[in-house]
């Protein structure tokens, strides 16, 4: 009975009459699991890598989307700017147009004045004509 008991829990010698402590199962199933923790951590250590290759990328993305969106805003800036800046030479250009218009409308109120009083003259002329030729017309 106590080799029974020393038997399974005791020392074990394999083909090569190596001595064990471990049952030979046992031992096959913890370098089993050595090997996969082994595999398991070179491929954390991938993922690793990947993750940072892609959080990388990402970042770079994002600089370039932030450097595009303030260049989209200068833009929007400029545009803004140019549309004021329009908008007050339009408004100058009006300001100097009714300028234009109002001494253009003094300058013919001033001759439609000299037509009148040229108009008037002529009247007076011709009414005069008028009445020497009665009077020669009486005469003969």
């Amino acid at each position: 009975m106590a080799k029974d008991i020393l038997g399974e829990a005791g020392p074990h010698f394999d083909e090569l009459n190596k001595l064990w402590v471990l049952d030979p199962e046992v031992t096959q199933q913890t370098i089993e699991l050595k090997e996969e923790c082994k595999d398991f951590v070179d491929k954390i250590g991938q993922f690793h890598k990947i993750v940072g290759g892609l959080i990388e990328l990402v970042d770079q993305l994002a600089k370039t989307a932030e450097n595009e969106k303030m260049k989209a805003i200068g833009a929007q800036n400029l545009l803004k700017s140019i549309a004021k800046q329009r908008e007050k030479k339009t408004k100058k250009q009006r300001e100097v147009q009714q300028q234009q218009l109002q001494a253009l409308i003094a300058e013919k109120k001033m001759q439609l004045g000299r037509y009148q009083v040229e108009y008037e003259a002529l009247c007076k002329v011709e009414a005069e004509q008028n009445e020497f030729i009665d009077q020669f017309s009486f005469q003969k």
